[in-house]
Order: C-alpha cells, then sequence, then structure tokens
C-alpha cells in the first residue's frame, strides 16, 4: 500500500505561483510512476505532468507546458508540481497518483492505484 499526501494549495491571483508537494508514504518503490491531475467543478479529471520516480522522466499536459514543473525528491519521498503563471482556468482540485504499473507518462486517471485527497488550488483574475 503507498499513501500520498498532498500540501500547498490556495489562493492566488493570475500571474501568481503555487508550489504542491505529495509525500509518499509505504512502498514506494524506484519503477514507480508519479503524477498530478486536476479536476475542476463539472469535470472530468485530467492529466497535468508525471515523472517516472528513478529516472526523473518527465511529461506534461499541453495546457501547462512551460509554466509548471514537476520534480521529485527520493530522499524525501516527496513529488512537487511547481506552478507559474497561473491562470484563472488552472483552477481545480489537485490529486497526486502514484503506480507501479509500467505506463506511458501521459496515461487517464483510471490507469493509476493510489491516490492523495485532493487540495484546492483557486486562481483569481
Amino acid at each position: 500500500q503507498v499513501q500520498l499526501v498532498e500540501s500547498g494549495g490556495g489562493l492566488v491571483q493570475a500571474g501568481g505561483s503555487l508550489r504542491l508537494s505529495c509525500t509518499a508514504s509505504g512502498r514506494v518503490f524506484s519503477g514507480y510512476t508519479m503524477a498530478w491531475f486536476r479536476q475542476a467543478p463539472g469535470k472530468e479529471r485530467e492529466f497535468v505532468a508525471a515523472i517516472r520516480w528513478s529516472s526523473g522522466l518527465t511529461d506534461y499536459a499541453d495546457s501547462v507546458k512551460g509554466r509548471f514543473t514537476i520534480s521529485r525528491d527520493n530522499a524525501k519521498n516527496t513529488v512537487t508540481l511547481q506552478m507559474n503563471s497561473l491562470k484563472p482556468e488552472d483552477t481545480a482540485v489537485y490529486y497526486c497518483a502514484a503506480t507501479g504499473k509500467l505506463l506511458p507518462l501521459v496515461s487517464p486517471a483510471n490507469r493509476y492505484d493510489y491516490w492523495g485527497q485532493g487540495t484546492q488550488v483557486t486562481v483569481a483574475s
């Protein structure tokens, strides 16, 4: 079992920045893929970014490329999402996810096995 706990959400003005963290506990192996998804009211959960735990290889949704950066700290079992140049359309609940399956970095939410509780990000215009 893997437990994921997110932190760092909040309210920010458009153009501002936020940093989300996800701390993993339990049996996180080097073969895991970690990801961030988001879900706005009335919409489906969508992929934001993913990272391979071992290699650090990353990929992003087109909507956040150049603005968001995903990284990991293996020693602290933490994955971070740095969000810059935030837009009102980035407003959503952000979820951390993990899987031990070998998936393409850009994969839908239903392929992931473990989820955090979510953290709200609100971007005011």
